[in-house]
């Protein structure tokens, strides 16, 4: 089954939230400390505790500065040559810098300038950048590589910032909004609930929609610094996507297409949601050899890959039929290797357990080393099994 981070976010969302829902959600703690402290950052302390809000119990992550510190604000440049000139783990480090580009691309925006020269304010104080590599640790540490984004709640009037007093939600949360399609409902509560942080991570994370049917594995909460009407609460949960037994199966045979296009109809059969689709070299009528499509796909995609074969083929007739299909218990999980991370799927079958590394992961790792593809393979393949003998 598909495991899905999934932030609620019914209380809107902000960095300090995040990370704290992260936490909260199992996140190491010192995994996202160590990180942190690889940053030329002074003046702060971090603090992680828990608290009630309106009655609920939640982690709470904070970030208290030195009021004798001066602490400087940095522009975009700035701070991407600080992430990159850091040695920050090579995962955490890209989507730190993902988040800021995305930040950076709507402040200029509503500044009317460019990205290099985009001065960020709140953003760029060291609170704000430790929120933002903090997430992005615990993000990584988490190991969950699809994130799914629900409806944030906003609030309503006029807050303070830099720029004076200013609408809600502000220009740059409004424009991460819209440019990326994030789902907003507005409330009657005066304040900002969504912080161009927390969007930003919002809209730099959110991979896929939410299942239509799952389970939920394990729940996070994290705590805002800000006290509303309501519990001012980010839950973050681990979701395990319940898959069908049935699924459908599409057929077609063609005898006069080329090999590069039956090649880029796979690709973009797979791309579209098809789970799988395989050609089969066949005899038609006349001995003319020719390739049978077999394409497997959840119900919900047929018509859309039906149109696909007939635009990319030269096919006027598909097959289709439902199929019932038994899927083993999966889960996929990132695993720390000495030359970066390499993910693996687990695979269980009552008390048997099969360790598959994933090809593009493994491909990278031996391009990175000149090591044999084989020898990677089973070495990624005996320190998952030694890992899972050990946390068993």
């Amino acid at each position: 089954m598909n495991r899905i981070l999934y932030l609620e976010g019914s209380s809107g969302i902000s960095g300090d939230m995040t990370v704290s829902a992260l936490l909260d959600l199992g996140a190491s703690r010192t995994f996202m400390e160590n990180e942190i402290k690889k940053l030329p950052l002074e003046g702060y302390r971090l603090l992680v505790g828990r608290t009630v809000k309106n009655g609920i119990d939640a982690c709470a992550f904070y970030v208290e500065l030195d009021e004798n510190s001066p602490q400087p604000l940095r522009d975009y440049r700035q701070i991407r040559e600080m992430l990159c000139q850091s040695s920050l783990e090579e995962q955490v480090r890209e989507m730190a810098l993902r988040i800021f580009t995305v930040l950076a691309q709507a402040e200029a925006k509503v500044h009317g300038t460019t990205m290099e020269k985009v001065h960020f304010h709140e953003v760029g104080a060291v609170d704000s950048i430790i929120d933002i590599v903090g997430a992005a640790a615990c993000f990584v540490n988490l190991g969950i590589s699809q994130v799914a984004v629900g409806t944030l709640m906003e609030g309503t009037g006029t807050i303070w910032c830099q720029h004076g007093r200013i609408p809600v939600p502000v220009p740059a949360t409004a424009e991460l909004v819209s440019t990326y399609g994030l789902s907003v409902q507005f409330t009657q509560v005066k304040g900002e609930m969504i912080t161009p942080t927390g969007a930003a991570i919002a809209a730099a994370m959110r991979n896929r929609e939410l299942p239509e049917k799952f389970t939920i594995e394990k729940i996070g909460t994290g705590s805002g610094e800000k006290d509303f009407p309501h519990a001012n609460i980010l839950r973050a949960m681990i979701l395990q996507e319940t898959e069908e037994s049935s699924v459908m199966v599409l057929e077609t045979n063609v005898d006069d297409c080329t090999g590069e296009q039956l090649g880029y109809l796979q690709e973009i059969l797979l791309e579209a949601g098809a789970l799988d689709a395989v050609f089969r070299p066949i005899l038609m009528k006349k001995s003319r050899p020719a390739y049978q499509l077999q394409v497997v796909c959840k119900k919900e995609y047929t018509e859309e890959l039906e149109k696909i074969i007939f635009r990319e083929t030269t096919t006027i007739g598909i097959r289709r039929y439902p199929a019932e299909r038994t899927v083993l218990e999966r889960k996929i999980f990132s695993l720390k290797m000495p030359e970066g991370a390499v993910k693996v799927k687990v695979c269980h079958m009552g008390q048997e357990t099969f360790w598959y590394p994933e090809y593009e992961d493994v491909k990278k790792y031996c391009k990175k080393t000149g090591k044999p593809f084989m020898e990677i393979h089973k070495e990624v393949q005996d320190k998952a099994r030694e890992k899972f003998e050990v946390e068993r």
